[in-house]
């Protein structure tokens, strides 16, 4: 694909997402609510994640957890391709359920980065199904089904225990959750240190130790995500800018570039919208 595009693609199955890339864009740091799983095709890309820091070259699969925080920019500042899958995390739950037989534990990818070829195999096809542009045979949803479950086993690792250093402290935590319960509403630094019981230097330091962003940056990709899933429910993009808590479209716009290398209107009009 032509250097510089991040295209979104219409998918078959509703909680899906495809993205294709071709980009030297610097990804600021934020988070998803889904899983992803993608390949680059070609060049790296180095990131920062949860799990450390990377640098993936052609063929390596990437992945990313919902709630991670991470990052990504070019090898030597050259354009790297890749492509990438997102799943609702009920499609992957419902995966790693078929495999332990509706005891599942919860499912983490534990490396970044996997160089394995069946992972590389199933991904490639899984792709194919999900971006094909003729209508599918029923077939096809047996196939894709399966590769889905197999993918999912294919990425399993023995699950590591939480580093309790990580864990986040009580106060931290419910300035935390008021955010997350409304990132739309207008927030003020002295709100959040009252429902920390915390200091404001205080809060702005415990909470970047604890998530990897300071408040207000942590406020910013929660409304992103918040605009993302109004999108997906094919609210208008003036009306999700306002209910995700941006101050116009503009600002909203702006925000999903740094974050996703695209704007909301192609998200918008991937889903036909």
């Amino acid at each position: 694909m032509p250097k510089g595009q991040i295209a979104v693609l219409p998918t078959s199955r509703p909680g899906t997402e495809a993205v294709a890339a071709c980009s030297a864009h610097h990804f600021a740091r934020h988070s998803h609510d889904v899983y992803g799983i993608g390949m680059i095709d070609r060049g790296g890309q180095k990131s920062a994640s949860g799990r450390g820091i990377v640098e993936a070259g052609p063929g390596t699969v990437i992945t990313v957890n919902p709630g991670e925080i991470h990052d990504g920019v070019p090898v030597a500042g050259e354009p790297r391709q890749w492509r990438i899958l997102y799943f609702q995390p009920g499609i992957l739950k419902d995966a790693i359920n078929a495999i332990f037989e509706g005891g599942a534990p919860e499912h983490e990818f534990t490396s970044p980065i996997f160089h394995r070829p069946v992972l590389t195999q199933y991904f490639n096809r899984i792709y194919g199904h999900l971006t094909k542009k003729d209508a599918p045979y029923s077939d096809d949803n047996l196939e894709y089904d399966e590769l889905l479950i197999l993918l999912a086993r294919a990425s399993l690792e023995q699950a590591h225990q939480p580093d309790e250093n990580r864990l986040i402290a009580p106060g931290v935590f419910r300035a935390k959750q008021q955010i997350d319960d409304a990132p739309g509403e207008t927030l003020q630094l002295d709100m959040l240190a009252q429902t920390s019981g915390l200091g404001k230097y205080q809060l702005i330091r415990d909470f970047n130790r604890a998530t990897g962003f300071t408040p207000h940056a942590y406020i910013i990709q929660r409304r992103a995500l918040l605009a993302r899933q109004l999108i997906y429910r094919k609210t208008p993009l003036a009306e999700a800018a306002l209910m995700a808590g941006f101050s116009d479209q503009s600002h909203m716009t702006r925000q999903f570039i740094r974050f996703y290398g695209y704007s909301p209107g192609k998200l918008a009009r991937s889903l036909g919208a």
